[in-house]
């Protein structure tokens, strides 16, 4: 019998503290376990527009690949965050894992997870340093990244599950062209975009990432857990490309804010606040229809048009 019988499927712990100074060492290691995988699915994956192929996706116990396309099978990584175990499985019955701990380091697992793959019969190369990270030691030999503290990653995967249970009520309400509800290992957020369907004017100096991402016009929406730029979790949303007067625009709850990033009008909410109240589900839901409306009247998107309607 596990130790973790008696699912509880409340709110209680749905939404725990997660201050940044607390697990920022552990952040940082995760971070980069994540990247490995997600360069491994990226590397393998048959590709999809707007990068959908490249993302890692909340799972009942962890986060996964899901299944990747290998020869005339498939295989499947996921991390177990209730048994701290990273899980290899493929579609002809074999399994092989080894154990998250506190002291494995970037080097380890990356060297774990590869001797695995190969036993597996498994064969892929990735371009083996962190992307867009604070590190720019190549994985094989970092062996500085090595703090794995298990509460915090309960505690982050937990928020995880009761954001992409929202997102996944917030995706439903729209009729256009969206993306999956997914995590983006090279920023570490939670992200979830829907497209107006019009083709969108790239930026100068794009680079190819930019350009397939915001080829057409989107607003995006996402929960991410804090870094140096803001240092404590939340929720957030864009519009791209930003339309004329859109801080302008009536956010919801009270306590959401316009702030900005990287030059952009960033609708925020900080989760903190959300775990305040009484029906947070609620409160994510008004924060995340009221920057869709918001972007949606200032770029001129057919609101009508997209609402799901009634079966």
């Amino acid at each position: 019998m596990s130790h973790h019988d008696g699912a509880n499927f409340g709110k209680e712990s749905m939404f725990p503290p997660l201050p940044l100074e607390a697990w920022q060492e552990t952040k940082n290691t995760l971070h980069l376990y994540l990247q490995i995988v997600g360069k491994i699915r990226l590397t393998l994956f048959p590709r999809l527009n707007h990068w959908w192929h490249v993302p890692l996706y909340v799972s009942s116990c962890g986060l996964t690949t899901q299944a990747i396309p290998y020869g005339y099978g498939n295989f499947e990584i996921e991390f177990d965050f209730i048994d701290h175990r990273l899980i290899i499985t493929t579609s002809n019955g074999t399994r092989r894992q080894f154990s998250l701990q506190d002291g494995l380091s970037v080097s380890e697992f990356y060297q774990n997870i590869f001797a695995h793959l190969a036993a597996l019969g498994i064969k892929v190369k990735i371009r083996a340093v962190p992307y867009e990270t604070s590190s720019a030691e190549p994985f094989e030999t970092d062996t500085q990244h090595a703090a794995y503290d298990k509460e915090y990653v309960e505690r982050f995967w937990r928020i995880l599950v009761g954001v992409d249970t929202i997102f996944e009520e917030f995706r439903g309400r729209f009729s256009g062209k969206s993306t999956p509800v997914h995590l983006f290992w090279h920023s570490l957020d939670l992200a979830l975009t829907r497209f107006s369907g019009r083709v969108a004017p790239v930026r100068e100096g794009a680079g190819v990432v930019e350009r397939e991402a915001y080829s057409h016009e989107v607003i995006s929406f996402g929960f991410w857990v804090g870094d140096d730029a803001v240092p404590a979790p939340a929720f957030y949303s864009y519009t791209a490309p930003e339309p004329k007067g859109l801080t302008a625009e009536p956010l919801h709850p009270e306590a959401a804010y316009w702030g900005s990033l990287g030059g952009g009008a960033m609708a925020l909410l900080r989760y903190d606040e959300v775990r305040k109240v009484a029906e947070p589900r609620e409160v994510v839901l008004e924060f995340l229809e009221s920057a869709y409306r918001a972007g949606a009247n200032r770029a001129g998107w057919e609101k009508e048009k997209f609402k799901l309607k009634p079966l």
